[in-house]
């Protein structure tokens, strides 16, 4: 398609079009809130108001390559998978996993995390750590948006026993039963913002 060079003086001054792109968004704005009134209304419900997922009463299914939350992958045994290489913490361009290394009590065993942290405000849920562990100890197959705190910082960095007790809750409840939960926690942080989470 050829470029028109020359502008006409309506489009040289620009007013015309900064109205025409108002009209268009205040156009579909109007649309989406009167839709989305009538829908409130039990309205014109088959007609969708907006292409947005109403989180968190609808879910956008996800792929399987989709990077939840962390966890911490455990042996037959219940032990914790991982050896302390610190390979994921290398990797970590957001330098968010933090790892104290201890003996172990088997002499079979060199070391284990003694500590191990993920500071989930840092975490940019790129999944090099995941990439970078040689033995699979760290996974982010939980297909879980990342947890939501009370506002306390502390609270994002979510340690060793967290993150073996999400792959325990994976192994016998599933990720349906997950994802549920962690939908209703969504829901009913949404009806109370400030409310502190239980357990908090």
């Amino acid at each position: 398609m050829k470029r028109r060079e020359e502008m006409t003086f309506l489009e040289r001054i620009y007013i015309v079009e900064v109205l025409r792109g108002l009209g268009i968004t205040f156009g579909k704005l109007i649309r989406n809130f009167t839709l989305h009134l009538l829908h409130s209304l039990g309205v014109a419900k088959n007609v969708p108001a907006a292409a947005s997922i109403q989180y968190p009463n609808e879910r956008r299914p996800y792929p399987p390559r989709f990077r939840g939350r962390h966890r911490l992958t455990l042996k037959d045994n219940g032990d914790i998978k991982c050896t302390s290489c610190f390979l994921c913490a290398t990797a970590c361009p957001a330098r968010c996993i933090y790892i104290e290394a201890a003996e172990h009590e088997d002499p079979n065993i060199e070391k284990f995390p003694h500590r191990y942290e993920i500071d989930t405000l840092l975490c940019i849920y790129c999944g090099y750590c995941v990439e970078a562990c040689p033995v699979d100890a760290i996974r982010m197959d939980t297909n879980i948006h990342p947890e939501v705190y009370p506002p306390d910082p502390r609270r994002f960095i979510e340690d060793k026993e967290v993150l073996m007790e999400r792959s325990r809750e994976l192994e016998d409840f599933g990720p349906h039963y997950l994802y549920e939960l962690h939908m209703k926690k969504m829901q009913e942080l949404e009806k109370d913002p400030f409310k502190s989470t239980p357990g908090a």
